[in-house]
């Protein structure tokens, strides 16, 4: 398996770029370590520490030079935001020097935290940590000889160390301290203490030592609740879990208590039982596509790129509409077009400012469906269009040929169709099946998959929008009905009616299966939630089956002719719509390049996409479709 941890050594060969990072994360420390260490410095106004209150001192002096560095070199990647980060790297030191309250000190450095947070690259989180027991030998083999075997700061070196190494139980302390700031003291080291970095432990060690040492303030109070409170995932970001400190969490979540946050705090597994969820597959896969193309293997990089979509986005895609629309398709293209950006050798510097904007528009797309529970309706509306976009497609293919048969009165041909829609939706439910329990089928064997079949339904409803256009003007039709029909449908063609019906719906099943698994695990409470999506399945299907009861109704009381007419323009416009979605889906499997077209003509319910495949596609149907109907004009005029 791909490496799943973000390193900022994707940052650190780029020239310019490396400073910023690690100045800025620096800074963050640094500004952490005041805001929890303040208080054993200065006391009621009082110096308690000589060599605390220097230390505070010093760290505040390296913050604003810092801080003004970056101003001044790094103009074009930091915004107005940055000026005020000095400003308060300013006010923080005349702050420190005036003996402020430890209250005042905590508003300044979280507010230097919060504005280079929001200035700095999107990290890439952990999908996983290591077991329990690997943590606790790593934390005894590199910790304890410093901060004792249960973290209390009172390993056999800790009286020769000045400052003391830290207490990891004391609450106090832990509540003011982030798991970004845990990383980077492993990572780093800390600046003018015992605290060197530990560069041999690869990322995943390195998290799993924060979670780790986040963890011991709180889990003597919080054992009890960990068979309760394990059911319910935390609807917090990942990212915002790990960027701020439990009492920022608290004030920034009202809806949630300090108490809350601190039991999930002591149990870090809580925002690992989703380690392979749609966001972290697709960070994962983007970190690897982009590892791949600096190694040179643009091959390889394409394919985790497509895997990164495919595999991980698109499941959320209807989830996010519901929320987010506007977002959904921004990242939607940003992340089709990055293998456009991956096909081009030589080109590092691109990648990763184009690998960064990804990162940080999926850290949106997880804040707002971590941020914002879906509501009830809002559940219910995406449950109910999950299943009509995906299934009305294949209903009207099925629909269509059943009144071909019944109008021509070839009612005894009708269960084939009825064997191919029937053996469609077994086959997708058995692939699903199989996909989860025994074999893996990729996102791109997905979308080949659809895309071929989608091609192929489009070509063969073309023929026969073709072939029933061309007979609703003919003087004959009844006799050719009688003549032909009989004969034509013989048992090799009926079967190939099955073959079109298991087509156009197997198509279909496999992705609303995947939709629906996707929009469930987005369902809170007590279960109450899960069942409005079941609520607008069951609305979709008697949708569905009110269309088909109009549909094979009003259809049979046409005249033949005109029956023909209707059905033939109806054949040629899913033929349209197949076949844009067709290039689409083999596309996404990266089979066919994307040209984007210049400006966006999207318009998902009709398969037209804002590229030149996809364009140029349907515009050669259009045209075949206005030369079939002028010359069936001309033949009328001329028969008259």
């Amino acid at each position: 398996m791909v490496s799943i941890f973000f390193s900022t050594s994707i940052l650190a060969q780029q020239s310019g770029s490396i400073d910023v990072v690690k100045e800025s994360r620096q800074i963050l420390q640094m500004a952490e370590y005041i805001g929890v260490d303040y208080s054993e410095a200065v006391t009621n106004g009082e110096i308690a520490n000589e060599d605390e209150f220097a230390e505070m001192q010093q760290f505040a002096s390296l913050i604003l030079q810092k801080s003004a560095t970056l101003q001044t070199a790094n103009k074009a990647d930091f915004d107005l935001r940055q000026t005020s980060v000095v400003a308060n790297a300013r006010a923080l030191q005349q702050a420190i020097l005036e003996k402020y309250t430890i209250e005042k000190i905590q508003v300044l450095t979280q507010q230097i935290r919060q504005q280079l947070l929001a200035l700095s690259p999107a990290l890439l989180l952990p999908t996983q940590l290591l077991a329990q027991s690997q943590v606790q030998t790593l934390f005894a083999d590199n910790c304890a000889a410093c901060h004792g075997s249960t973290g209390e700061g009172n390993g056999p070196l800790a009286k020769s160390f000045s400052p003391s190494p830290t207490n990891f139980t004391e609450t106090k302390r832990a509540l003011n301290r982030s798991l970004l700031g845990l990383y980077d003291a492993i990572s780093a080291g800390l600046e003018d203490t015992a605290m060197r970095a530990f560069t041999e432990l690869n990322d995943q060690q390195r998290w799993s030592l924060a979670f780790y040492a986040g963890s011991l303030a709180f889990s003597q109070d919080t054992n009890q609740h960990k068979q309760t409170d394990k059911k319910t995932v935390p609807k917090i970001a990942l990212q915002s879990w790990i960027n701020n400190n439990p009492a920022q969490l608290a004030n920034d979540h009202g809806e949630l208590t300090l108490d809350q946050i601190t039991q999930w705090r002591a149990i870090p597994e809580f925002f690992f039982s989703q380690a392979d969820s749609p966001i972290a597959t697709t960070k994962t896969n983007l970190i690897a596509a982009v590892a791949a193309y600096r190694d040179g293997n643009l091959s390889q990089a394409q394919t985790l790129a497509v895997s990164a979509y495919l595999d991980g986005f698109e499941l959320i895609e209807n989830n996010l509409d519901a929320r987010d629309s506007v977002l959904r398709k921004s990242v939607e293209n940003q992340l089709l077009n990055f293998r456009n950006v991956l096909d081009v050798a030589s080109n590092d510097a691109l990648v990763v400012k184009e690998l960064q904007h990804i990162l940080q528009q999926l850290e949106l797309v997880d804040n707002t469906l971590t941020g914002e529970v879906l509501s009830n309706n809002a559940m219910f509306s995406a449950s109910l269009i999950i299943l009509l976009r995906e299934g009305l497609e294949a209903l009207l293919v099925v629909l269509a040929l059943i009144t071909v048969l019944i109008k021509t009165k070839r009612q005894d041909a009708i269960r084939y169709v009825h064997v191919g829609w029937i053996s469609a939706l077994v086959a997708g439910g058995f692939t699903w099946w199989a996909a989860e329990n025994i074999i893996d089928i990729s996102g791109s064997s997905r979308e080949l998959m659809e895309g071929g079949a989608a091609l192929l339904a489009a070509g063969i409803l073309f023929y026969v929008g073709y072939w029933m256009h061309s007979k609703t003007k003919a003087t004959q039709w009844q006799q050719y009905i009688q003549n032909n029909v009989e004969r034509h449908l013989s048992t090799g063609t009926l079967w190939g009616l099955t073959g079109l019906a298991f087509i156009s719906v197997y198509r279909e099943v496999f992705e609303t299966i995947l939709f629906y698994q996707s929009l469930l695990t987005q369902a809170v409470g007590d279960g109450s939630q899960s069942s409005y999506v079941w609520y607008g399945l069951v609305a979709a299907v008697a949708i569905i089956m009110l269309i088909t009861w109009g549909m094979l109704k009003y259809s049979l009381k046409l005249p033949i002719g005109r029956f023909f007419a209707i059905s033939s323009y109806f054949m040629l416009a899913l033929a349209f719509v197949l076949a844009g979605k067709g290039v689409s889906a083999l596309q996404e499997a990266a089979v066919i390049p994307i040209a984007t077209f210049p400006f966006d003509i999207t318009v998902r319910w009709l398969g037209i996409s804002a590229t030149w495949q996809g364009v140029l596609t349907q515009g050669v149907i259009m045209i075949f479709v206005v030369i079939m109907l002028a010359c069936r004009d001309k033949k009328t005029s001329t028969t008259s």
